[in-house]
């Protein structure tokens, strides 16, 4: 029988794959067969030889993505690259934390700029080929503060309730055209985001406390959602958020 799971022939843009949760997926896409291309404004040279050691192709694309500027030419320079464009992850992000009546425009707008703006028109750009080609799949990284409202998170909080907002409104509007447009979101994951949080030890004590699996969550939790919505087995799943969380939002 034909693997519904695997990815082999497959291309996936990745964006922010240098390292944590993009890079966690990126992995596990070339581990299920596609070949890699990452965009963002690190150097994802760990993560090129990670894909390499499994069999994959990879490229690495320079993009400042607070900015719409190198959007097409990432599209571009990954179908140049790469030959093809199948899949699109969303994953690159900011965030800033300090109290609201205190956060600062700079600090909205950046946020703002990355999450939300520049994923949506990633999203615009990724999907004007999938149309034309009759088929592709979207992942947008959405967070736990898609449900919910957070802590001295203004702007992530506003982005990443956007992002699943526009994974709906997308999976409407393109779903009838063979494009999957879907939303992963992550639990508390032990990231670079997440240094200063788990450096407080009365903060780190209470987020485990209440997840029920015990512990922060890994890169590589992702993963496994992350190639179910890459792959044919996802081909009837549209506008879903699904949270990987260690089962925070049940409690």
């Amino acid at each position: 029988m034909t693997n519904p799971f695997s990815l082999e022939g497959k291309v996936a843009l990745v964006t922010g794959a240098n390292t944590g949760l993009g890079q966690g997926m990126a992995l596990a896409l070339a581990a299920a067969g596609a070949d890699i291309a990452s965009a963002g404004i690190a150097p994802a040279e760990e993560t090129g030889e990670k894909v390499r050691a499994l069999g994959r192709r990879f490229i690495d694309i320079s993009a400042n993505l607070i900015s719409l500027e190198p959007i097409e030419r990432v599209v571009t320079e990954t179908i140049d690259g790469l030959g093809r464009l199948d899949i699109l992850v969303n994953n690159a992000g900011l965030i800033r934390r300090a109290d609201a009546v205190d956060f600062s425009e700079k600090d909205w707008d950046d946020v703002m700029n990355v999450n939300i703006k520049s994923a949506f028109f990633m999203c615009q750009a990724a999907g004007k080929h999938f149309i034309a080609q009759g088929n592709g799949k979207i992942i947008n990284v959405a967070s736990m503060l898609s449900f919910q409202g957070g802590v001295r998170v203004p702007s992530y909080t506003a982005s990443k309730s956007g992002i699943a907002g526009i994974t709906r409104l997308l999976a409407n509007e393109w779903a009838d055209k063979g494009v999957n447009i879907n939303a992963i979101a992550p639990g508390y994951m032990a990231t670079d985001n997440t240094a200063q949080l788990r450096a407080d030890e009365d903060r780190n004590k209470a987020i485990l406390d209440r997840i029920p699996a015990a512990r922060w969550g890994k890169p590589e939790d992702l993963g496994g959602t992350a190639v179910f919505l890459a792959s044919s087995a996802a081909d009837y799943v549209n506008g879903a958020v699904i949270p990987v969380d260690g089962g925070w939002l049940a409690r």
